[in-house]
Formats: structure tokens, sequence, C-alpha cells
């Protein structure tokens, strides 16, 4: 996975963690988060806010 796989990073995410909730994760911790998934392999340098944003809202519709 990239960080532009979006939606991918999202679903593991919420697969991986159910009881989080991801409204309440700094950006930082999102970061660490997707740098530990099985799978993940892209530059950490490769992200931005916007991309951090991208994939907590797909986790919150997820989630919800």
């Amino acid at each position: 996975m990239k960080w532009t796989d979006v939606r991918e990073i999202g679903e593991k995410l919420f697969e991986t963690h159910p009881n989080q909730d991801p409204l309440t994760l700094r950006f930082t911790d999102l970061h660490k988060m997707v740098m530990q998934l099985e799978g993940f392999d892209d530059d950490p340098k490769r992200s931005n806010e916007k991309i951090l944003e991208a994939i907590q809202m797909i986790w919150v519709d997820e989630r919800d």
C-alpha cells in the first residue's frame, strides 16, 4: 500500500483498530498507525494533512 491508497488504508485501520475513534487521533498518531500496517510500504515523508484527513474520513465512514 502507498499513501495514495487512502480507501484501503482507512478500511484496514478500521479492521485492525475497531474500538478506536479516529476523530480523537492526532495526525501524528494516525501517521504512525498507517506506517505500522501490514503491507504498507511507502516513504513516511510522502504523507500530508490532506491524505491523513482523507484516511480519517474513510475510517469514520467504515465505523459508522
